[in-house]
């Protein structure tokens, strides 16, 4: 982890040549880069974890970023079923290859495949299991997912449970250019509104960048910007290289970043209205108080969150 907290700031700004007047560009400083850690997750999978670090926790509402892949599923490869318990949040799961299934014990279930996304609200609690689909197992393929952990705020944890899914066709593109290929999956960006929606404003982008491409990032000042490597590299505001598993937290001020691709990349860039409560998060649970875990744990224990057989 490198924790840059004056970075670009002597190019903050600069003069016009028209009279007295003041231009002002202000790039948005890196306060953290967080490399991700292998993490096991059950018994099969493992997954990079860059949030929560150990030396950064939260960007509430951005609470677990995980990228699983890319993983070679061979021909016949058996069923994963593993139906977990969640509460007062929402799994949000990006799919960059292969295809996967998603069951709950509300009632919901979709397939997902490479450039789609689902969203999943858990709110006052439920079952959920989720991997490759039959079709996946049998043929074999290449799978590669991110999903990230969305909070809502305390006001909304005990809501109703439910599930959104958006292909790459329903996700509008933004910041057009040559060498760019980025969609919106949920917020406002770009004059463009995603097909996702959140209780507080949660903007996310992802996609491809070619090699030697530059693009400006607009990034509203006060919200958390945070931006994820998922394959090559890129430099930031023409200064720092940040390689691919790496997550960039930027500072809240300031209303803007650049980067340049190295290398052919692919990015998410999260960026959402800070949640200022607390945050009490365990296992698949996330609330405000630790007592309020505990009462989930136990829920899911005494079968409060319904039954899943799949």
């Amino acid at each position: 982890m490198k924790r840059l907290k004056n970075f670009n700031r002597e190019n903050s700004g600069h003069f016009s040549n028209q009279a007295d007047q003041k231009i002002i560009i202000m790039k948005k400083s890196i306060e953290h880069i967080l490399a991700a850690r292998e993490k096991q997750i059950t018994k099969e999978e493992s997954v990079r974890q860059p949030l929560p670090h150990k030396d950064f926790r939260f960007a509430n509402p951005f609470i677990v970023i995980h990228h699983m892949g890319p993983e070679t599923i061979s021909p016949g490869s058996a069923q994963r079923i593993h139906p977990h318990p969640h509460r007062g949040f929402a799994p949000v799961t990006f799919m960059l290859q292969g295809e996967g299934y998603h069951k709950d014990s509300a009632g919901h279930d979709g397939i997902i495949r490479a450039g789609d996304v689902q969203w999943m609200f858990a709110g006052k609690g439920l079952l959920h299991s989720e991997g490759p689909t039959d079709a996946m197992l049998s043929a074999g393929g290449v799978q590669e997912l991110i999903q990230i952990w969305v909070n809502v705020p305390k006001s909304h944890k005990w809501d109703t449970p439910f599930y959104q899914y958006a292909k790459r066709q329903d996700m509008p593109a933004v910041l057009v250019q040559p060498g760019i290929q980025l969609r919106l999956a949920s917020g406002n960006y770009d004059g463009k509104t995603g097909p996702l929606k959140s209780f507080t404003p949660v903007i996310s982008v992802l996609g491809d960048l070619k090699a030697n491409t530059k693009v400006r990032f607009p990034a509203i000042a006060g919200y958390w910007a945070l931006l994820y490597i998922s394959k090559g590299s890129v430099t930031v505001n023409d200064a720092q290289t940040v390689a691919a598993h790496n997550l960039v937290v930027f500072e809240k001020e300031n209303d803007e970043f650049f980067i340049t691709a190295n290398e052919d990349s692919h990015i998410l860039f999260l960026s959402a209205e800070p949640i200022d409560e607390p945050v009490a998060a365990k296992d698949n649970f996330v609330m405000n108080t630790q007592e309020e875990v505990e009462q989930a744990i136990s829920d899911a224990k005494n079968g409060a969150f319904g039954t899943l057989n799949y």
